[in-house]
């Protein structure tokens, strides 16, 4: 079965989704793609990505998102590191992409006419000749996803294949973990708003596509959309992230009441923690349905925090889900005791292995015992109950204080007009290291950085209160999409010795 697809005025039956994932397969098939191939995917949010997804199960191909936003050069690596053999592109992408675009490779254009026909093939039509997949039963695939973890240009996280003979087991164990963590589940109605080529919002998809009764997609997320949107297809469960929840909650309170949000059963949050607060509101007011999770490209599901959980224990991100396990060790590989920070290492066995795509030396490096970190630093409670203090690479040592700037930033992007926020160390001849703050406004608001400080010392520790302020038009981001911290954070310690 597939779900019924609806992207603004466009309905696709899950016939018809299947029809097309089918003859992508097929496409993909007489272009030379093999199991185990990869495609490239650069499009927006877009009904062709429900193609792609299906497509990738049937013929056994990995695809490769990549950030529209990027820049050439940004792309480049991508398309090389991945050996992509076929790119999906928005037409009106093309043309700043051509230069950067392997040799050889096979161009599918979707929507529009701005790409060159001589080099190029436009998706629709060539779409309706193809006849569907033909060849031999093989084991599916989804994403290649690239993450950027914490040093290095972005690596591909490359998920083995699981053999047919264990393949009924393994979605069984996998379906349980998504509908604990995500709550997708046979026969429910989904919406996604997030940019689909991140991790979380593919994984999202992909099981939406193959159980949910009707999955809507929208272009980009609007607070207010997302609400008339729920209302009019009775949505149950529904994808946010933190940044959401807060441009949610700053519509004014007779916008908020228009909508009938009854049919909301479940709401899945990953991609970083939510400050308390946030949650607390969100809970006030969508109900208990606020599910929070830890995950990674890596190591898939971890964890989930359910609205009970953020109830007792505010900030956590919940107790393993099923057979995944976490384990806090220290600076010398010691376990450590409840309630003592150290970075987290976690296994979750409903996922296949997992290589570095071209660098699997990475991949070891990150593996302790079965078990891998991407560098989070964290502590189990007494109770198992994970919590998540923010990146080893981000802590900030202020006068011999450990500071994680995620707190710092949880409170500040609740500030009215801030769009997105970061919080980094500055070098400080005192204390070593001083707190810093940068603020992108919302589209025509104008903020005052020190009305911000006083209003943080309100919220605040007087030591996690940044000293300084700085607003920028735009946050820059990494190659994933986002947002880069370090390069901010890099140009203050330019020439200086500074800790690793």
């Amino acid at each position: 079965m597939a779900a019924d697809l609806w992207f603004e005025s466009l309905h696709r039956t899950g016939t018809e989704v299947l029809d097309r994932g089918n003859r992508l397969a097929g496409g993909l098939r007489r272009l030379g793609l093999e199991e185990g191939a990869v495609v490239a995917v650069m499009l927006r949010n877009d009904p062709v990505f429900a193609d792609v997804v299906f497509a990738c199960r049937t013929a056994g191909v990995y695809y490769c998102p990549i950030n529209w936003h990027f820049t050439p050069e940004e792309a480049r690596f991508l398309l090389e590191d991945s050996s992509a053999r076929v790119l999906i592109i928005e037409a009106d992408l093309f043309p700043s992409m051509r230069e950067v675009i392997p040799a050889g490779m096979t161009v599918l254009t979707v929507n529009g006419s701005d790409a060159d026909a001589t080099i190029t093939i436009a998706y629709e039509p060539w779409l309706a000749t193809q006849s569907p997949y033909d060849g031999p039963r093989v084991a599916p695939r989804g994403h290649l996803a690239y993450t950027s973890g914490t040093t290095g240009r972005p690596k591909g996280v490359l998920r083995s294949a699981v053999p047919l003979g264990e393949l009924e087991d393994q979605t069984a164990r996998m379906r349980s973990v998504v509908a604990k963590a995500i709550g997708i589940v046979p026969g429910c109605r989904a919406l996604m708003s997030a940019p689909l080529y991140h991790s979380a919002p593919g994984v999202f998809i992909q099981n939406a596509l193959q159980m949910a009764e009707r999955l809507v997609l929208t272009p980009r997320f609007d607070a207010e959309q997302v609400l008339a949107l729920v209302e009019k297809h009775r949505i149950d469960v529904l994808y946010l992230v933190p940044i959401m929840y807060v441009r949610l909650l700053k519509l004014p309170p007779e916008v908020r009441a228009r909508y009938d949000l009854s049919s909301i059963r479940f709401v899945a949050s990953t991609g970083s923690p939510c400050a308390p607060e946030v949650k607390r509101a969100m809970l006030d007011w969508f109900g208990p349905v606020i599910h929070e999770t830890y995950a990674s490209s890596e190591a898939g599901m971890v964890t989930v925090a359910t609205p009970e959980d953020a109830a007792e224990r505010p900030g956590t991100a919940g107790r393993p889900v099923d057979a995944a396990s976490v384990r806090i060790i220290d600076e010398s590989g010691r376990p450590c005791a409840p309630g003592e920070v150290g970075l987290v290492y976690v296994r979750q066995p409903a996922y296949p292995d997992f290589t570095y795509l071209n660098n699997d030396a990475a991949r070891r490096t990150i593996d302790v015992d079965g078990r891998v970190t991407l560098g989070d630093m964290g502590y189990l409670d007494a109770d198992g109950y994970l919590f998540i203090c923010d990146r080893a690479s981000d802590m900030v040592i202020s006068g011999g204080v450990n500071i994680y700037p995620a707190e710092i930033e949880h409170e500040l992007v609740r500030y009215p007009g801030v769009a997105d926020c970061v919080v980094f160390g500055v070098p400080d001849d005192e204390y070593g290291e001083r707190l810093h703050g940068v603020i992108q406004p919302m589209a025509g608001t104008t903020l005052d950085p020190v009305a911000v400080i006083d209003w943080m010392r309100g919220r605040l520790s007087g030591f996690k209160v940044p000293r300084t302020i700085e607003i920028v038009a735009q946050l820059p981001r990494d190659e994933t999409g986002k947002l880069a911290k370090r390069r901010l954070r890099d140009q203050h310690w330019a020439g200086r010795q500074r800790r690793v």
